[in-house]
């Protein structure tokens, strides 16, 4: 029986430790594989990205205030205030878009101006303006970096507390409309 016993115990310890290097073994090869895996994935995404962003420009206070500026000739614009976390923003965007394809050849210029924080441009809006088809329309404004007397010198009624906000010039005359508007509004406005 002690012969059993040791042989067993012998046998036993024999075991564990050959249980003991292949369970290391199989965990190194796990790591491994995952680790190529996470690289792979890591290009696939940035490869994806890559593919699918659009060129988005990043315009200062100065450049948005010549945008918004009134322009003495018989253009009609249409600047758009939005962010692509604002739910009414969105509801409307394609009230826009179908005003454009509307409009197409007539003198009307679309501008939406993206005011979503900059950590959002590279994906969320990136997106947005590929999907929406609206990216040579689309500019992004870091709102962050404003002067104070930026809203009071260029708008009448927009204080930039809220969006979408949607200006429409043509030479002196202005509308300014705070929040969404529907299809029908945006229509009679213009």
């Amino acid at each position: 029986i002690i012969t059993n016993l040791k042989t067993f115990a012998y046998l036993y310890r024999l075991f564990f430790k050959f249980m003991k290097k292949s369970i290391l073994f199989l965990s190194f090869l796990a790591l491994l594989s995952c680790d190529k895996s996470k690289q792979e994935m890591t290009n696939t995404t940035n490869d994806n990205i890559a593919e699918s962003n659009v060129h988005l420009v990043e315009m200062n206070s100065q450049q948005i205030s010549e945008i918004i500026t009134p322009k003495q000739n018989d253009t009609i614009y249409i600047t758009n205030f939005f962010a692509t976390v604002c739910g009414p923003c969105m509801h409307e965007i394609p009230f826009f878009k179908e005003k454009m394809e509307e409009l197409n050849g007539e003198k009307v210029k679309f501008t939406f101006i993206s005011v979503d924080r900059p950590k959002d441009w590279s994906i969320a809006v990136n997106q947005f303006a590929k999907e929406s088809g609206l990216a040579k329309n689309i500019v992004l404004f870091n709102t962050e970096q404003i002067p104070a007397d930026f809203f009071t010198k260029h708008f009448e009624t927009w204080n930039g507390a809220s969006i979408p906000f949607t200006l429409i010039t043509k030479g002196n005359q202005r509308i300014e409309t705070i929040g969404m508007m529907r299809k029908q509004d945006l229509s009679d406005k213009i």
